[in-house]
């Protein structure tokens, strides 16, 4: 993977999230919290959960080897978990810009939560924290469809097409 193939998935990571929670604005404060058979209970549980793990990636591709997820104070709304995210987004902006080919290559030694001890080229941790949001984005768009709202699309070639439209204008 070459460095501009990763900004490019960090971007897209970035750009679908914030897709996803302009769809979940149309959620009541109940339907946000609402209990749903998922791998969470609910849309606010499992987008607490990508948030959480983006967090986690970013700090193993810098080196550190986080304990735990991070504690955020129970989550009720979106401008709460946006406030939490949105640094984030901007984190991976700022790191994209700085990676190189030797960057993404090195092999990083790192602590999971749940296996012990990993290594990993960087590439594949960022790939796979890219991957990962995207599994989780797609139950949020099969939730707010149980929810009864209009869910959106993520797909990465919407991405490229807004992308695509934008540059042409």
């Amino acid at each position: 993977m070459r460095p501009e193939e990763m900004r490019e998935l960090l971007a897209f990571n970035t750009w679908a999230n914030r897709r996803i929670l302009g769809a979940t604005g149309a959620l009541t404060p109940e339907q946000f919290t609402q209990q749903i058979v998922s791998s969470f209970r609910s849309v606010q549980e499992t987008l607490q959960h990508v948030a959480g793990a983006e967090w986690a990636w970013m700090e193993r591709v810098q080196g550190r080897s986080p304990e735990k997820m991070p504690t955020a104070p129970e989550i009720r709304d979106l401008k709460t978990l946006e406030g939490l995210w949105s640094p984030l987004w901007s984190l991976m902006e700022d790191y994209g810009r700085g990676l190189t080919q030797e960057g993404l290559d090195e092999v990083v030694d790192y602590k999971t939560f749940s296996f012990g001890n990993a290594r990993s080229p960087r590439w594949q941790m960022l790939q796979h924290m890219v991957n990962h949001g995207t599994y989780h984005r797609g139950q949020v768009i099969t939730m707010l469809r149980q929810l009864g709202t209009k869910s959106v699309g993520t797909d990465m070639i919407l991405f490229y097409r807004e992308r695509a439209a934008v540059a042409g204008a």
